[in-house]
């Protein structure tokens, strides 16, 4: 591969830095992978090198120590020293004091039941003693001297023993003073050079994402280029500087990164945004500088910053701090790097972000994010290729049936399906299975979709009221006119709710018009109304419902334009203070008596439609207390209501108690 012009030489790229015994660079706020091969290894931490001359001066010590006691002088009674005496045996002898040391002449037997030998004896000669031991030693041949008989070890050496613990002590006090220096120069004010990490042994490819062809398309001219940038070169064409993938969390932004550097074998740098900003200013800037420089030596690079838009925010405006506070200078310096006078060539910068709407109008300009990506949750296609890829490695069953599974999970994400195909592998193992099953499957997407089943004991008459409320749910989804089909009716308590009903649409859908909408508060009012109707009252089971069709009916009155009243107007903003944007009181109180005109019509609309169904409700209500849990068939049949064909998007409804 031809690298790009302004890219170091690939033997600059290899260079390691010298070993000058300094404190290593601390911890970079990025991670790497596929660096080039023939990096040196990871240097040893230094605790493991002061641990091992720890041990080695243990051991030292030690071996001192037991030579000391093997081969020293052997303490004896004073009674077996004149024995020794008695029998002119003793050939030396050094007294101080009442202390004696000596040397026998040929080795004696050890007294007592110690067994063994001994030829040096130390022993306490008795203040009492009235003998007189020089005659007698004289006597025996013994030679008496003034210095030891056993030399004992010098002065540099027990002046080492000795000092030997203060001075790793120091050295650790130095080690820690020299590391904190080192993080304060790499962390704060710039680094050293930084120590490359070996790359990953397992890259992430095209193969291993599903679900977006139409991102992964639009991303491989990137890839080409970096595995031949002198086809577009040839041509005046230069690579794009930047791609911004904006979605919802769990779309795979992170993932399609790696695989794009993983397609054009380039190394891969990684880093969250908010690991970037600390409490000094400056910081960081400098931190930035140092990975774009580390990505430069490498280059043709990735560059990858999850969650741009923690620094990337537009600058000015009411929030904004100043000019020169830290998240402006770790921008400021991302600019500067993406298309400043320092250049960057041959390093593309891959950035992700579910909020694009709030970045800085600089960082979106071409020169810096050429492009922008939008990835959005797989439709049905795309859920079967991304359960296919999650299944790879999972045994599955002979009834498993991945088309059935995907038309049942519209809106989830890539992670959303990577978490259902686990929890049912989870399932599967808990119950001693050798490959997991649909009903598997199933289960686990039940627990996702309605959450974990609680094992409380439920009164009675709180039990029935409870199956009133999903019966209303269902009734009035299967009633309502082109509605999403009714899956599944609980009154199992789940999570915060004592009972869920689930609707899922046929095919995935993308837009909804005011009709079907208005069906959806009627649908979600059902519970509240069947209580009223039934029991004449209204209790918290209806908290969650009740924000639902709030939301509804202020998007479609606020933003949507489905209010004659309002007109073609979008009134409330997606978040803020309305009011900032210059909209009058009078109209934001046309907006809520409309928003309550629709409330009202619906919910007057639910209580009729139950009254004139009252016996298909108690029907569904009696087969819940029966069985606790319907699916679809069942409930249709309960109801007598033949099954529509199809229908379009996803609504869970549920009775929250506090």
């Amino acid at each position: 591969m031809t690298a790009p012009s302004g890219t170091p030489r690939p033997n600059a790229a290899r260079e390691q830095p010298a070993a000058d015994g300094s404190a290593p660079p601390p911890p970079k706020p990025w991670r790497t992978e596929g660096l080039p091969a023939g990096k040196a290894p990871e240097k040893r931490p230094r605790w493991v090198t002061a641990a091992v001359w720890m041990a080695v001066y243990l051991a030292f010590f030690g071996v001192l120590t037991l030579q000391d006691r093997v081969s020293g002088p052997q303490a004896v009674p004073y009674t077996e020293f004149k024995s020794q005496v008695a029998a002119k045996n003793v050939g030396e002898v050094f007294a101080r004091g009442d202390s004696i040391q000596g040397a026998l002449k040929k080795a004696a037997p050890r007294p007592g039941e110690q067994g063994g030998t001994y030829q040096q004896f130390t022993t306490e000669r008795p203040t009492f003693a009235g003998d007189d031991l020089l005659e007698e030693l004289a006597g025996g041949g013994a030679t008496v001297r003034a210095t030891p008989i056993v030399q004992h070890r010098g002065f540099l050496a027990n002046l080492l023993i000795s000092s030997a613990p203060l001075l790793l002590l120091v050295a650790f006090y130095v080690w820690m003073f020299r590391r904190q220096q080192g993080a304060m120069a790499g962390g704060l004010f710039g680094g050293r050079k930084q120590t490359r990490v070996d790359p990953e042994t397992i890259r992430v490819t095209f193969d291993d994402v599903a679900g977006i062809d139409e991102v992964e398309a639009e991303i491989n001219e990137v890839v080409d280029f970096l595995r031949d940038p002198g086809k577009y070169q040839r041509l005046g064409a230069r690579a794009p500087k930047g791609v911004l993938l904006a979605g919802a969390p769990g779309t795979g932004k992170t993932l399609l990164a790696r695989a794009t550097a993983g397609e054009a074998k380039v190394p891969f740098f990684s880093a969250s945004a908010s690991e970037f900003i600390e409490m000094i200013v400056g910081v960081g800037a400098s931190r930035v500088r140092e990975l774009f420089a580390e990505a430069r030596k490498v280059a043709p690079a990735i560059v990858f910053i999850d969650e741009i838009d923690t620094i990337g925010r537009a600058r000015g405006g009411a929030r904004a701090i100043g000019g020169h506070d830290e998240r402006e200078q770790t921008l400021n310096q991302i600019l500067t790097e993406m298309d400043g006078f320092s250049g960057h060539e041959g390093v593309v910068v891959l950035a992700a972000t579910n909020r694009p709407d709030v970045l800085d109008p600089a960082l979106l300009r071409p020169g810096r994010f050429d492009r922008q990506v939008i990835v959005h949750a797989p439709d049905h296609k795309g859920r079967v290729q991304i359960l296919q890829v999650h299944t790879r490695k999972v045994p599955l069953s002979g009834d498993v049936d991945l088309e059935q599974l995907a038309s049942a999970t519209p809106g989830m994400t890539g992670a959303d399906l990577a978490n259902l195909v686990n929890e049912a592998a989870l399932r599967a193992a808990r119950r001693g299975e050798t490959a997991v099953s649909q009903r598997d499957l199933t289960d686990a997407l039940e627990k996702v979709q309605l959450g974990t089943a609680r094992k409380v004991v439920i009164p009675e008459a709180e039990r029935r009221r409870t199956a009133y409320h999903e019966a209303g749910h269902a009734l009035l989804g299967m009633l309502q006119p082109g509605a999403d089909p009714v899956r599944k009716v609980s009154i199992v308590p789940r999570g915060r709710a004592l009972g869920v009903t689930l609707s899922t649409p046929e095919s995935d859908r993308y837009g909804y018009d005011a009709n079907y909408l208005r069906g959806r508060i009627i649908g979600a009012l059902g519970g509240m109304a069947a209580e009223q109707e039934v029991f004449g009252v209204v209790t918290t089971g209806a908290e969650s419902d009740l924000e639902m069709v709030t939301r509804i009916a202020r998007s479609m009155v606020g933003r949507w334009g489905m209010s004659e009243r309002i007109g073609t107007l979008s009134v409330l903003p997606s978040e803020g203070d309305p009011r900032m944007a210059g909209v009058s009181e009078a109209l934001l109180n046309a907006v809520d008596e409309e928003i309550r005109r629709i409330t009202d019509e619906c919910y007057a609309e639910a209580r009729r439609l139950l009254r004139e169904n009252r016996g298909k409700l108690d029907a569904i209500v009696a087969r819940l207390l029966e069985r606790e849990s319907l699916d679809e068939p069942e409930i249709y049949d309960a109801a007598g209501i033949a099954r529509p064909s199809s229908a379009p998007a996803p609504v869970i409804e549920g009775a929250a108690r506090p």
